[in-house]
């Protein structure tokens, strides 16, 4: 990435706006139920402070429209003093003449939080006056928001040309590091996983992939147009009917490109995801009409742990299955110890991935967890991300 890292700023005495991703879940009291995202900026945000500099933190909160208290950053205020073993100051807005002399009151060292980007629609508009308003917090920005980059937005690329110094915060460098180094020279051989419900929220990764992967291994939902591409009959299983030229089309590309191409031999089937207790294993060929598959079946896990075996780069992402149901949950979980289990560079990223990771406990055996989503997944897709771009510029 050719953007200066925030360690390479002198940053004593100035006001540094650094763009976080505090967009943590919340339960129906406002309590954070999982604050890993405030963990993961504290590196950026404790260099700051210990090189004297006077921290300005930034960050959206869900999607509202308009100020909306039960999405107020608040509570993250809180937690952060906690994790961060000071004061964390809140600002009752993210611009205005309040803001800008709450700015000017911090001493090196201190902290102030803005409140939730997104009670102004002019962010998401990524609006010029609002950016500027934005830029004039501060003498440097720095993004530390990979889960954002791949938007557009005032706060994550709009103001950027108007700050002299910018740089990218160590969670925005690990990000993009990882996964420049899977796109550009990955240790070989390199399997990419991919699950999830649908190919379409996937077919720019697959066909970003075939040029670089040497195995690539479907399951979940998405694994279902591709089985039905093969004149399979998958019954009542999720295809998407006007991708399965498509999932034809890839499938010919791979073997021309001698990539190994896996789908899914067997699956766990069922009536729907809510009903517990009728999970049936069949071969793909023996799929009941009236079922869906909802999960990897073993043979399939097995067919896949072997595939992964010796591979030197792995990335994951998407589940096999309906994780959350125990019924249809021991494919998602066999790949998980697949991955985890592998000596080479393993990278797992999306939400629902990271989930299923967490949930099976061995999420410290990855080289790599993203914090993001739609970013992970643009960036494997070979996506410019805007707030990497506006850095780089």
């Amino acid at each position: 990435m050719a953007v200066r890292s925030v360690s390479d700023l002198d940053v004593k005495g100035k006001r540094v706006l650094i763009r976080v991703d505090f967009n943590v879940p919340l339960d129906e009291h406002g309590s954070i139920t999982d604050d890993a995202r405030i963990r993961a900026a504290l590196p950026t945000i404790q260099h700051v402070m210990g090189k004297g500099g006077r921290v300005i933190l930034m960050s959206h909160l869900g999607r509202p429209k308009k100020p909306d208290k039960k999405l107020s950053l608040i509570p993250v205020a809180r937690r952060l003093s906690e994790l961060l073993g000071t004061s964390v100051n809140m600002a009752p807005d993210c611009v205005g003449e309040k803001v800008k002399s709450m700015v000017d009151a911090l001493a090196p060292g201190e902290v102030l939080l803005l409140e939730n980007l997104r009670f102004h629609p002019e962010e998401e508009k990524n609006d010029e006056g609002f950016a500027k308003e934005l830029a004039a917090l501060c003498d440097v920005y720095v993004n530390d928001a990979f889960a954002t980059a791949h938007r557009a937005h005032a706060s994550t690329a709009g103001l950027c040309p108007y700050v002299k110094e910018t740089a990218a915060g160590f969670l925005m460098e690990k990000e993009v590091k990882y996964i420049t180094r899977v796109l550009t020279d990955p240790a070989r051989p390199f399997a990419a996983i991919l699950g999830g419900a649908k190919v379409s929220d996937k077919l720019e990764i697959v066909e970003n992939l075939l040029e670089k992967a040497d195995k690539i291994l479907v399951g979940g939902g998405m694994a279902f147009t591709f089985v039905k591409a093969l004149g399979q009959d998958v019954g009542r299983s999720l295809v998407e009917e006007d991708l399965v030229g498509k999932a034809r089309e890839i499938m010919e590309k791979a073997k021309a490109r001698k990539v190994k191409f896996y789908l899914p031999v067997d699956c766990v089937c069922g009536p729907d995801p809510k009903t517990a207790g009728q999970a049936l294993v069949r071969t793909i060929q023996e799929m009941p009409s009236d079922l869906m598959g909802l999960d990897i079946g073993p043979a399939t896990a097995k067919l896949f742990s072997e595939a992964l075996d010796g591979c030197r780069t792995i990335v994951w992402n998407g589940p096999m299955g309906v994780f959350e149901v125990k019924d249809y949950a021991l494919g998602t979980m066999s790949v998980a110890k697949a991955v985890a289990s592998s000596p080479g560079l393993t990278i797992v990223g999306g939400g629902d991935t990271d989930a299923a990771l967490h949930a099976s406990g061995l999420s410290d055996k990855v080289s790599f967890v993203s914090t993001a989503g739609g970013a992970f997944l643009e960036m494997l897709g070979g996506r410019v991300l805007p707030g990497v771009e506006a850095l780089e510029k």
